[in-house]
């Protein structure tokens, strides 16, 4: 396993590194102090997660992760912030973050979020069925993790499609915020719900003809979203 830290700051980043190889030692960390060199180093290194401070100098993280995911890059990431600030949390999940913490951290919860976002990462990959659900538009080949409306083939992160593979496999079922955030996210984020809103908003704006009045991903006020029965 292999995690590069993104961060300008050298005694941050190592001493996030030993943190994490402290925790595990069969990780390798790579660092990078350079937000300027951070597309380069993900390339070259090509990483099982990436750790990505958003307040760096030259180049701030958002746009780092706004190139990476435009690119189609599905590498796990976690974004650090030094601001408790809401408006920066859900920004990097609209950009394609996976998870965010906020400094000051301690390695114990940097280890809890880093296995957290590998585990989701894993069970995404995991989820393989031979059939194809088709409804409207919209296929879903599950064999091969495969999303299409009307014939064009729509890229997905793990995250986008875990949710959509749990919506659709219960398709007709009301699955409750809390259902969808546990088996998404984690049962230690059941009350995260500001994740579900943003990922179900980039979901439809994948997905739907017309995001406003959405034909898959449903909402029932108050309790959770629906796949509707199969046509």
């Amino acid at each position: 396993m292999k995690i590069l830290v993104v961060d300008d700051e050298p005694d941050v980043a190592a001493l996030t590194a030993m943190g994490i190889t402290f925790h595990r030692p069969d990780y390798a960390v790579v660092e990078c102090t350079k937000a300027t060199d951070a597309i380069a180093r993900v390339e070259a290194e090509r990483p099982d997660l990436l750790l990505l401070d958003l307040a760096m100098p030259g180049r701030d993280g958002f746009g780092i992760l706004e190139e990476l995911r435009n690119a189609g890059m599905e590498l796990p990431i976690i974004v650090i912030t030094a601001r408790d600030l809401e408006a920066d949390k859900v920004r990097g999940l609209e950009l394609g973050a996976d998870d965010y913490i906020t400094k000051p951290f301690s390695h114990k919860e940097l280890m809890a979020r880093i296995d957290a976002v590998l585990r989701r990462y894993r069970a995404a990959n995991a989820q393989r069925r031979a059939n194809v659900l088709t409804h409207g538009q919209l296929q879903i080949d599950y064999a091969q993790r495969r999303v299409s409306v009307g014939g064009r083939v729509v890229a997905l992160t793990p995250i986008e499609y875990n949710l959509l593979y749990h919506l659709a496999t219960n398709a007709g079922r009301v699955m409750p915020h809390e259902t969808l955030l546990a088996k998404v996210w984690g049962a230690e984020y059941r009350n995260e719900s500001h994740y579900l809103k943003v990922y179900v908003g980039r979901l439809r704006n994948k997905l739907e003809p017309e995001p406003q009045a959405p034909r898959y991903v449903l909402t029932v006020r108050g309790v959770g979203y629906q796949f509707p029965a199969r046509e």
